[in-house]
């Protein structure tokens, strides 16, 4: 099935301003650094693997790059790939500590019921 380029583009860009959205409405609450880089490494691992099966499987790369590089970029290729999703969890954990700072929150709630 083909589909046009802008296609994938909307795809994968009408979300961004939605997770905007939610990252101002929603304090979320992350583990602990090593925990969290686990699991985002633990699911990258397991995709990478599924993309591989479902090549091996089928013989069409989900990726249409990764027809035209060796092996070893291909391994590179993966392991930066993990690396910018490992940098995109740090910054977002950093942007919802940003966005709702537990100690100016906490003062605001102390200081309303001492008042």
């Amino acid at each position: 099935m083909y589909l046009p380029v802008c296609v994938f583009c909307f795809q994968h860009t009408t979300v961004l301003p939605f997770i905007l959205i939610e990252m101002r409405t929603t304090n979320h609450r992350y583990p602990t650094r090593i925990g969290g880089l686990a699991a985002v490494c633990t699911f990258s691992v397991g995709y990478i693997l599924w993309v591989c099966w479902v090549h091996h499987v089928t013989g069409v790369w989900a990726y249409p790059v990764l027809d035209f590089i060796s092996p070893a970029a291909k391994i590179i290729f993966f392991m930066t790939m993990i690396a910018l999703v490992n940098i995109f969890y740090v910054l977002g954990e950093t942007l919802n500590s940003y966005i709702w700072d537990t100690t100016k929150c906490e003062g605001k709630s102390t200081k309303s019921k001492a008042e």
